[in-house]
């Protein structure tokens, strides 16, 4: 039995996902929480956010070997793939870490210049000259040119890293590398030439040795070290392929047929994600290198699973600030109680309209999360809360009629992926009436871990192509229609 180990560096766990390439069933499971993140009080309350990136390698290798211990006397694993958190970045010289991962949602590059209103990010798209209009705080092309700002002194040798690149360094051995979906997430690469924008990097005063060299994800990076591949039991030496970005993962994953489906990742932030054989050039939407040579339009908005997250933070602080109810309600439940309040108000939560935008967009970070609409009837945590989930899958709804306009679709179902649908069956329901189409959920979750699995498969020889891997997925029986 051929058994594929998918590995996803998440922002709040690490999961591995074990697979059958015979069947797509998902043999095994683990998740482990990321507890990795080292960032001072002070510098989080200035949005900043930084981890040890030794430690989010070590607790990713835990959740591998966990899940690989799950499988003895049933199969060995035969390739291990590897996604997770686009954005970001750490520096690394000799194999090792030379500063922390500083995460997605840093916001360093939102703070301004000395002596100036101008923060990095901008400064850093002026200095782009047109080539940088992707640049944004939590990008590495930002956080590197913060460090040349701060007097970081950068030496040849020295690399960087998004952390999926860094885990597939540390499992192979072999200088880090970049596949072209992780690559784009830098603000520094060319999604339609495929390559580093070396001359941006100049105008930045970054040298080019800073970009890690470009291979395809559907080729192998190296091979899991010995060392390693008998820790998980492995008979022979086991093929790693190069890391992807979470969001092509997820779509790879979850996506049996792109001329079909139209992907909705909803976990602590949200994807919209539709295939397009071309780069589509689009003020509002992203066009994101594809493991197929083709490219994902996308809406990556930073609210998501947080935002509902946020807004059961509120109904806790309520519950103890003004009633005095100490009762420490487990996430879970308290979502049940959410949804079950949510789902007897009525559609339009009448009329009230919730935008959560509770750290901005990308495009404007000063954006923030608003309700508006409220009457005398209508201030309830139902009507609230309908509102957030409403509002949340309104914007994603939104960019989809934007990417029927660019001439994408028809589609004839709405994919979904990620904890927050999954967990929540009035959010389907809500997802499928805004769209307009019927959503499916994959039979199995971590669609990421399951997509990096399906690239180890392709990349090891198991299938001729992505779309041949493909064919694994399967969805529930149940579905959301609209």
């Amino acid at each position: 039995m051929a058994v594929y180990l998918g590995l996803d560096v998440g922002t709040s766990h690490l999961t591995a996902l074990a697979v059958d390439a015979a069947t797509g069933e998902a043999l095994a499971r683990r998740s482990v929480a990321n507890s990795a993140e080292t960032t001072a009080p002070e510098d989080a309350r200035r949005g900043r956010s930084e981890w040890d990136a030794r430690a989010m390698v070590r607790l990713a290798w835990e959740a591998a070997r966990a899940a690989a211990g799950a499988l003895r006397g049933r199969a060995t694993v035969a390739g291990v793939g590897v996604c997770g958190q686009m954005h970001g970045m750490c520096l690394v010289q000799g194999g090792e870490p030379v500063t922390p991962f500083v995460g997605w949602q840093d916001g360093r590059g939102d703070e301004p210049l000395p002596g100036g209103a101008v923060t990095y990010a901008q400064r850093a798209r002026e200095l782009g000259r047109g080539e940088g209009d992707r640049l944004a705080s939590g990008m590495m092309g930002v956080t590197l040119y913060w460090l040349r700002e701060q007097g970081f002194r950068f030496a040849p040798g020295m690399v960087a890293c998004l952390i999926p690149d860094l885990l597939v360094s540390w499992l192979t051995g072999e200088p880090p590398c970049a596949d072209p979906s992780n690559a784009d997430s830098a603000g520094l690469f060319d999604p339609v030439a495929r390559r580093w924008r070396g001359g941006l990097a100049e105008r930045l005063g970054l040298p080019n040795y800073l970009l890690p060299p470009l291979r395809s994800a559907l080729a192998l990076a190296g091979w899991l070290r010995p060392e390693l591949a008998a820790e998980l039991g492995a008979a022979g030496p086991v093929p790693v392929t190069v890391a992807i970005g979470d969001n092509q993962a997820s779509y790879a994953g979850s996506v049996a047929d792109p001329r079909r489906d139209v992907a909705l990742t909803l976990g602590t932030g949200g994807q919209l994600s539709a295939h397009s054989p071309a780069y589509l050039a689009d003020a509002e939407l992203e066009s994101r290198c594809y493991l197929d040579g083709g490219y994902l339009v996308v809406d990556a908005e930073l609210c998501g699973g947080e935002s509902y997250a946020l807004l059961a933070d509120f109904y806790r602080a309520v519950g103890r600030g003004l009633l005095g109810v100490e009762a420490d309600i487990p996430d879970g439940e308290l979502y049940e109680r959410m949804n079950r309040l949510a789902a007897g108000a009525p559609p339009g939560a009448g009329g009230v309209a919730c935008q959560p935008l509770f750290a901005g967009t990308r495009r404007d970070p000063r954006l923030r999360a608003s309700w508006s609409g409220i009457g005398a009837e209508t201030l309830t945590p139902a009507h609230l809360t309908r509102a957030l989930l409403e509002g949340l899958v309104g914007r994603f709804a939104e960019s989809y009629r934007r990417m029927r306009a660019l001439g994408l679709g028809p589609h004839g179902r709405l994919v979904g992926a990620g904890n927050a649908l999954r967990r929540n069956p009035l959010l389907r329901r809500i997802a499928a009436e805004a769209f307009g189409l019927p959503l499916a959920l994959p039979v199995h979750a971590e669609e990421a871990a399951y997509g990096a699995a399906l690239v180890a498969a392709v990349g090891a020889g198991e299938f001729p192509d992505l779309a041949a891997a493909a064919r694994l997925i399967r969805y529930e029986t149940d579905c959301f229609t609209s």
